[in-house]
């Protein structure tokens, strides 16, 4: 860290960032309410940290500041995981987006100003504009623990409520760091804010030892989950604030991280130590952090459900549908349902309405391009993820056969609510899962919405390049052929008003939770695999497939694949990155797994965009050779200014 990040901001930084978290309260609880005129900033005369922690309205509001620094998951550009691996593409030469975390998936990462730079707070790193450097909001959140600890401080703060905004911010002080170590690995623990005056030995801190770290920040959110409340009851003024399901949650996640090959025995890290010597990563393999990872997830599940979060369903449907284009409700609006009993964690301090304008096609002929620009595309990697039918691996499926999928077919009537009748796509496109509709559009796709009532066929894409939703447009184009459809509310309109429904970003689903259980509870030896299935199995279920058991059995070249925890294991990933597709989740579960140096040196292939008949349009079109270098490409380097201000710093290794 550099010296500057260490000390108590000056007053006018400070006066910023107050002004900054109470913006972001205005937003928080304006998703639910328009009544948004309670919190004033603070006058330009006051001296702000000296008043902070004098009354509770103050205090409210540095509260809220802790909060601001929470990165905009729901934005493409400031969502690492969403354009720095290989799930989605944009055009070169940021025709359409700029964005830094795309440099990162084509490979020109830098040590000197490193791109997505949280570490620092620049370069698209967690937000805009630069407010977002995560030490600093470490530093808020010790602040904010330091004076409201203090019983002699807020005197009109209630007991009950004093210990919840401790544990919101203890729970936040915790992810903050969770979110640089798995960016950077070893990180500076910042357990106190160093006074201003201390000695330069003291302010020049050194990164820790990865084991310490989680263990410190698992204490952090054990301490937090105690003084948080189950579930929020106050939904008119209270909804985004941290709740117990969130803390154990994300404890499951750190752990689940920690117990992942990365992290767990990485032989990679020998020789990668601290100034004195001390490694900064245990090299031996620990069986006991799946376990550990296990009954966090466990603990995160239970606390989630007696909370009343449970699998999502679209039952609320007003039209009369087919059981197919429910299916796909059910998928993309476990994601994009405002506050649905799914999702553990939403994030308003993230609005989605760019994210759905970017991902959002033109359904007929009179939508301008600026409206639904289609711009963050699907890789063709991506779309052949997805599982067949019958809930099987496409390369796997013994009764279906795709071979060369530049060959087109036909749609038919039974294929009528996901491809329009009568036209004719690459066979890939056929006889694939729910979630394959659900999630991606491609030239032919149907698109079902709100406006389209009872009449499930309105609305299909038509995606040449002089097509209405073709790559025509000379800034705002596809480039690969597919769309992202999970990421919209079917409420978005065309027809006036409000053009994208916007909701906040869901950081934690049970669904991700289940997934999670699953894969730690299958590393950990003489657990059951129907113990294990009992969390996979429901996900499928919603998906609209049959169990793990019955799919394999009958319909896998590989039928007793899900007998063997390497073969379970490798479900369970499969599962996960088609569950969790397009949330920026896969991007850190394949680092973690240590499948980079596979996934992330590959080439990126979309169709032809630009082809206006069949014969050209479906012709396979490599984009990029990715170029993925371990072990260096899997942790961010540190800026080589801040390691000159603090030698105690140890660069990655590889940088």
């Amino acid at each position: 860290m550099k010296t500057k990040d260490i000390i108590i901001e000056n007053k006018v930084s400070q006066k910023k960032r107050n002004f900054f978290g109470v913006i972001m309260v205005l937003f928080l609880f304006g998703l639910q309410s328009c009544e948004n005129t309670f919190l004033d900033v603070v006058p330009d005369n006051v001296t702000t940290l000296e008043n902070a922690f004098t009354l509770r309205n103050e205090a409210q509001k540095y509260l809220f500041t802790c909060y601001a620094y929470i990165p905009k998951n729901g934005d493409a550009i400031y969502n690492i995981g969403m354009l720095a691996g290989d799930e989605t593409w944009v055009a070169p030469n940021r025709a359409a987006v700029t964005s830094y975390a795309f440099n990162i998936a084509t490979g020109t990462q830098r040590r000197a100003n490193p791109y997505m730079n949280a570490w620092e707070g620049n370069y698209q790193a967690a937000g805009p504009a630069d407010l977002y450097p995560l030490f600093d909001g470490i530093r808020h959140c010790n602040v904010f623990l330091e004076n409201v600890e203090d019983r002699s401080k807020v005197p009109d703060l209630s007991e009950s409520e004093r210990l919840r905004w401790i544990a919101e911010v203890k729970f936040l002080k915790a992810y903050y760091h969770y979110y640089l170590m798995r960016m950077y690995g070893p990180i500076p623990v910042i357990r106190v804010n160093i006074p201003i005056d201390a000695p330069e030995e003291q302010i020049q801190v050194s990164r820790e030892p990865i084991d310490e770290t989680v263990d410190y920040l698992v204490s952090l959110l054990d301490e937090a989950s105690i003084g948080l409340p189950p579930q929020i009851t106050d939904t008119q003024n209270e909804l985004g604030r941290i709740t117990r399901p969130i803390a154990l949650g994300i404890k499951a996640e750190l752990l689940l991280t920690a117990a992942s090959p990365l992290f767990n025995g990485n032989s990679d890290m020998v020789g990668f130590n601290t100034k004195e010597g001390k490694s900064f990563f245990n090299t031996v393999y620990d069986a006991t952090k799946w376990k550990r990872a296990a009954d966090a997830a466990k603990e995160a599940i239970d606390a989630a459900e007696a909370s009343g979060h449970k699998i999502f369903y679209k039952n609320d449907v007003a039209f009369t549908i087919s059981q197919t284009t429910k299916t796909k409700l059910d998928i993309t609006q476990a994601v994009t349902e405002r506050w649905n009993d799914e999702i553990i964690w939403s994030n308003p301090n993230s609005r989605t309405y760019e994210l759905q304008r970017i991902c959002m096609m033109p359904l007929d002929a009179t939508v301008a391009h600026n409206q639904a620009r289609k711009v963050l595309s699907p890789t063709l990697e991506s779309a052949m993820n997805f599982y067949t039918k019958n809930g099987v691996p496409i390369e796997e499926d013994r009764t279906l056969t795709f071979g060369d999928i530049t060959v087109l077919r036909e749609a038919t009537a039974a294929d009528r609510f996901n491809i329009r009748e009568g036209h004719r796509t690459s066979i890939i496109n056929f006889d694939r899962e729910p979630r394959f509709y659900a999630d991606l559009g491609f030239d032919g796709a149907i698109f079902y919405k709100f406006a389209s009532g009872s009449d499930e066929t309105k609305y299909h894409i038509k995606a040449k390049y002089q097509d209405y939703a073709g790559s025509a447009d000379a800034f705002d184009f596809n480039v690969t052929g597919y769309y992202i459809k999970k990421l919209i509310n079917w409420e978005q309109n065309f027809g006036g008003g409000t053009l994208y429904k916007e909701y906040a970003w869901p950081e934690l689903r049970l669904a991700d939770l289940y997934l999670m259980y699953a894969e730690a509870l299958n590393e950990v030896d003489g657990r059951s695999t129907d113990e294990v299935l009992q969390y996979v199995d429901p996900i499928r279920l919603r998906a609209g497939l049959r169990g793990v058991v019955e799919s394999w059995t009958n319909f896998s070249s590989n039928s007793t694949k899900y007998t063997t925890k390497e073969g379970l294991r490798e479900i369970i990933h499969r599962e996960r990155s088609i569950e969790m597709a397009f949330e920026g989740k896969n991007y850190w579960d394949i680092r973690r797994w240590k499948k980079a140096t596979q996934e992330f040196n590959e080439p990126v292939k979309g169709w032809n965009v630009f082809g206006t008949a069949e014969s050209s349009y479906y012709q396979i079109r490599t984009l990029y050779q990715q170029r993925f270098v371990a072990p260096r490409d899997y942790f961010w380097p540190i800026d080589e200014t801040t390691l000159i201000q603090n030698p105690n710093l140890v660069q990655n290794p590889g940088w």
